[in-house]
């Protein structure tokens, strides 16, 4: 997990916190006063109550957000928790429950192909890897930082939101404004209550260059110099 303090426009001062180690009172305290906070990708329980609180206090207390991959993930069990109050909301890749609001992927579309995998499947066979495309609605944050109705982004996720549940986040003002072209798979979130709050499913650090930033990393900085 990263938070940035940021002086100035010129100066990023990045610090990472460890979640796993720090219990929720010393990690309220390493983030208050932080700018923005990002919570990145990655594969594991190690640390997700952390990164999970971590989220909890940048919604509270209106700092802005940044999730990546998993990152986007915990935001969604942060809120389907906290906000929208689903006993036991949580994803199966952490823990055995029926009101999964993150679950393995089971079919999507590769190359105008449909692809299936299981639990059973071969680990590799689950993830969905490379470049796919995503539908981004008008009128929202996402779509006026691409300036683009569709995008292309890359992938490296086997677990994905469980869109059975997206009726329930927009009644609280949380909306998914990027799709798959199908429009089967969440891959953009975000709050309109928030002054910048947005969880992907795709890698946009994947395409970023030190001479040429990703729009992603560009508005999220700009919003926490701004903070």
């Amino acid at each position: 997990m990263v938070h940035g303090g940021i002086e100035n426009s010129a100066d990023v001062d990045i610090q990472w916190i460890n979640s796993e180690k720090e219990n929720n009172i010393s990690l309220i305290k390493k983030l208050k006063g932080c700018d923005g906070i990002l919570i990145p990708g990655g594969f594991g329980i190690r640390g997700i109550n952390g990164k999970i609180n971590a989220i909890k206090y940048a919604r509270e207390n209106n700092i802005p957000f940044f999730g990546i991959c998993l990152g986007m993930q915990l935001a969604v069990i942060e809120i389907a928790q906290n906000v929208i109050k689903i006993k036991n909301a949580h994803s199966s890749e952490f823990k055995k429950t029926t009101k999964s609001v993150v679950g393995l992927m089971t079919e999507w579309i590769n190359k105008n192909k449909i692809e299936k995998r299981d639990k059973n499947s071969d680990k590799g066979g689950t993830m969905r890897l490379g470049s796919y495309k995503a539908v981004l609605k008008k009128n929202s944050k996402i779509f006026s930082i691409y300036k683009n109705k569709v995008i292309s982004e890359r992938h490296r996720h086997r677990y994905e939101v469980n869109q059975k549940f997206l009726s329930k986040f927009e009644n609280k003002g949380y909306y998914f404004t990027g799709m798959s072209p199908d429009g089967l798979l969440p891959e953009v979130l975000e709050s309109k209550k928030h002054k910048w709050f947005i969880g992907v499913q795709f890698h946009p650090e994947l395409k970023s260059r030190p001479l040429d930033p990703h729009p992603l990393f560009v508005s999220f900085i700009k919003a926490a110099i701004n903070d």
